[in-house]
């Protein structure tokens, strides 16, 4: 256990040690290697990476090198991912077999590995993090710490203001004075419904009982988001941090971290950052000699989409099964196993610690005038720079998609983006210009959900993509209600029978009637949302759903039933290979005959298309 001095004098002296991390003009002679350990890179070799460094400069005996794991760098695309600070190089997309030369001539010799610097969308080298168009208009908060500290390591976090928020509440202020800054801040949860952050606690507070709780949500399901995990991977004790703050403001003495198992390298940190914390005092009992007492559990999800919604969530961590409660009450009311329960995201506890150490005015100052600070997005789907990226709220689709993202890949068109997940909405490209905050993505019939944003080019069909994200919500509904349990499943087979070429032009008035009653009806947020991606694509797409329905065709041959695959004659020179490698034995024809594909055991899967020499079948 340390004491508070002994705290604030490891900040002290590990700061002048890390300066370096984030100040490129340190005079220094010690070199810090900076090596990506999120799970993207980790699933590209990382690892191996990290420790052919540490080998190769124990090898050599080099001195003043250290090797530093590290969180999420944000751009994925370009992993895995290397930096030497103080110099803030970036090396992209590096192998194992690469650190050998990085040493050689970088720390060795002094020089630039040219070859593996990382480089623009222009085609233009940055030597440097700030040169990179995906990070000129981001502004890090939630993911300050991700990339430059070791999340496995109490005292870099320490270092870098690390539990000093904690301190500053616990010595110097009420449980008042927090709600005060943090309803000032104009933080709203991040989780999704955007409930504001300040009077949540607040509720949560004015509940009298002897037991209250403190909840995480890391229960991140949305299909491509990866948000709450990059946080927790890159910056595990900002978490720990926001939760101690909010337990001593509402008077709990209990938390828990509900994560899905899907998240090993998160759940590993998460375990390593509590198990330090209560070695250093900052969790258990009398925290920093002020009477208050405060620890943390993890419970494990098993991966069910509806257990984001709260009260289901709730349901799984006192072990049943997960299903969602009807509120009123509502959680502050009765929660973790009746007694008043604060729940919030992770990316919600990211925030705090920093709106304590900086106050209300600067965090509002930030954004727009009801959305304020910062917003952590899973930026992917058809777009160059797929990656995670943090800009304040007011920011516009246009300049994530074009300015961060790169733009959309082999000179493709914008079609759509859809934000919020299985339970958002899709936004066309007239709509690129909408700021991305609350008001604004609700108006044009999205939301901002937790953070996923999967941006579509024009290849894709919008008829199909309703249809996959109903598959999804079908699989994932609790069955606890029948709007949801019944409504979706009939939504998905009318959408299936439009794709399957069988639709009627009544049949697209019947998806948007059901999907109204479904959305206005069902008991939780899962069924209250599933229809958004039917309803917004009805809305800007309907040319396409007609065309489905009544020309029998999709624009994109995307729904292979509507499809047909046919042989050009004039091309088609007898060969037989496209017979020979039918696994249906659709193509007819003998000898040098020219073939033709019966289309009534065709089943559209490609094999003769990539099977001719000439080029003759599409």
């Amino acid at each position: 256990m340390k004491t508070l001095e002994e705290i604030n004098k490891i900040r002290e002296e590990k700061r002048k040690e890390l300066d370096l991390r984030i100040n490129t003009s340190a005079d220094t002679r010690e070199k810090h290697i900076l090596v990506c350990h999120g799970t993207g890179c980790t699933s590209s070799k990382s690892p191996q990476i990290l420790e052919n460094f540490k080998k190769i400069i124990k090898e050599k005996n080099i001195e003043n090198v250290r090797v530093i794991k590290t969180g999420c760098f944000g751009l994925c695309a370009k992993g895995p991912i290397v930096i030497i600070r103080p110099e803030d190089t970036f090396y992209a997309n590096c192998k194992p077999e690469d650190c050998e030369e990085i040493i050689q001539t970088h720390i060795i010799e002094g020089k630039k590995v040219e070859r593996l610097l990382c480089k623009d969308i222009d085609g233009s080298v940055a030597n440097s993090l700030d040169e990179l168009t995906f990070y000129k208009k981001q502004k890090r908060i939630a993911l300050k710490n991700c990339g430059v500290i070791n999340p496995e390591e109490i005292d870099e976090y320490i270092a870098f203001d690390g539990y000093k928020a904690l301190e500053k509440v616990l010595k110097e202020m009420s449980a008042e004075d927090v709600i005060s800054v943090i309803k000032g801040s104009g933080l709203r949860g991040r989780g999704g419904a955007g409930f504001p952050t300040g009077t949540k606690w607040e509720l949560t507070k004015a509940v009298s009982g002897e037991q209250k709780y403190v909840v995480c949500n890391a229960d991140e399901g949305d299909p491509g988001a990866f948000m709450d995990r990059s946080i927790l991977e890159g910056d595990p004790h900002s978490v720990l941090e926001a939760m101690a703050i909010a337990a001593y403001t509402i008077g709990a003495n209990k938390g828990f971290i509900y994560v899905r198992a899907e998240y090993p390298i998160a759940v590993k940190r998460l375990n390593i950052a509590i198990e330090q914390a209560r070695d250093y005092g900052i969790l258990g009992k009398n925290i920093f000699d002020s009477g208050f007492d405060f620890d943390i559990e993890i419970r494990l999800g098993a991966g069910a989409f509806v257990c984001g919604e709260e009260t289901a969530l709730l349901e799984s961590i006192e072990g049943k099964r997960g299903q969602p409660r009807v509120k009123p009450p509502y959680p502050a009311q009765a929660g973790l196993w009746g007694k008043p329960t604060l729940i919030n995201n992770v990316e919600t506890y990211a925030n705090i610690a920093q709106i304590i150490l900086k106050g209300a005015e600067w965090y509002s100052s930030i954004g727009t005038e009801k959305s304020k600070g910062t917003k952590v997005f899973a930026l992917g789907g058809n777009v160059n720079n797929i990656g995670l990226v943090e800009v304040p709220m007011g920011t516009t689709l246009r300049e994530i998609v074009y300015d961060i993202g790169g733009g959309i890949p082999n000179g493709r068109e914008f079609k759509a983006a859809q934000t919020g997940g299985p339970s958002g909405g899709c936004i066309p490209k007239e709509h690129l210009d909408t700021p991305i905050d609350y008001e604004s993505l609700k108006e044009i019939g999205s939301m901002m959900g937790s953070g996923g944003l999967i941006v579509m080019d024009d290849t894709k069909c919008m008829v199909s993509l309703s249809k996959f994200y109903l598959e999804f919500t079908v699989s994932e509904s609790c069955g606890k209600c029948t709007p949801c349990r019944i409504g979706t499943k009939r939504m998905l087979e009318i959408l299936e029978k439009i794709c399957d070429g069988k639709g009627e032009e009544a049949d697209i008035y019947k998806l948007e009637n059901l999907a109204k009653d479904v959305q206005k009806s069902s008991v939780c947020g899962l069924g209250q949302s599933a229809p958004n991606p039917v309803l917004s694509t009805l809305k800007y797409f309907m040319d396409e759903y007609r065309e489905h329905v009544i020309d029998k065709k999709c624009r994109v041959n995307e729904c292979k039933a509507m499809s047909k695959i046919t042989i050009n004659e004039e091309l088609c020179k007898g060969c037989g290979l496209c017979q020979k490698s039918c696994p249906v034995g659709a193509i007819e024809g003998e000898g040098r005959e020219k073939r033709h594909i019966n289309q009534d055991k065709c089943i559209k899967c490609g094999t003769c298309i990539r099977s001719c020499p000439f080029h003759a079948i599409s």
